[in-house]
């Protein structure tokens, strides 16, 4: 999609994914608060569980995963190539900053972030810019940051139904776990990982905790991907 077209969805991008996911009976916040979830575990792997790190999110859009994520990072930038999107993200989210920027080279110095991340961006990055958009985030992650994708999982037929059914997902390109673990080691990433996630329509404690020992079972609507930069 081109970033007309998603200046497009700026202003109505929450109710194209709920009318998009209806059919399952969750609501959009289910699964930002899912991925909310996954974020603080994997913030306490590697950072420590008091400690905030400050983040980079690639493809923010209009910032709605930020309020579920912010009580866990010290600082939040997003940035994203719809314009459209960074004015109202930051209308609605003031306390964050957001910034435009052209696709390519992100904007900001080498080694700046503690942890970069990208949700549900990367199927929408043509394939011959997937190598320079994973090497300009992890050149803006520093040293024993973490670089972080979420990405809709392929063999699930119910995010397969769900991308079918969102517009905005028109042209998406869904990798898979296995695929996107290469990319990272193309990146020269260390210690690159997967895990899969959300396996039942329930975000309760003990369904939670199920769900981290059926990580590596490729059946979760949803995945993160993980690597450290050297």
């Amino acid at each position: 999609m081109s970033k007309q077209e998603f200046n497009e969805y700026h202003h109505k991008y929450s109710k194209t994914v709920e009318d998009s996911i209806r059919f399952s009976g969750l609501e959009h916040s289910f699964f930002h608060l899912s991925k909310a979830h996954k974020l603080k575990e994997l913030v306490s792997l590697n950072f420590g569980v008091t400690n905030r790190p400050n983040l980079l999110d690639v493809g923010c859009g209009v910032g709605a995963l930020h309020p579920y994520i912010e009580s866990t990072f010290e600082k939040i930038i997003g940035i994203d190539v719809s314009s459209a999107s960074i004015i109202e993200a930051a209308k609605n989210h003031p306390q964050h900053s957001y910034l435009h920027y052209d696709g390519q080279r992100l904007p900001f110095d080498d080694n700046t972030f503690d942890m970069t991340l990208a949700v549900c961006v990367m199927h929408h990055v043509p394939k011959e810019l997937w190598e320079n958009f994973l090497a300009e985030k992890s050149r803006v992650t520093r040293p024993g940051g973490v670089v972080c994708l979420i990405e809709h999982n392929p063999v699930n037929p119910a995010t397969r139904l769900s991308v079918a059914r969102c517009p905005f997902d028109a042209d998406a390109v869904l990798l898979g776990a296995r695929q996107m673990r290469q990319r990272l080691k193309f990146a020269s990433l260390d210690s690159v990982f997967s895990e899969h996630f959300v396996f039942f329509p329930t975000n309760n404690a003990p369904f939670r905790a199920l769900e981290r020992k059926l990580k590596w079972l490729p059946l979760g609507a949803q995945y993160l991907a993980v690597g450290k930069k050297k």
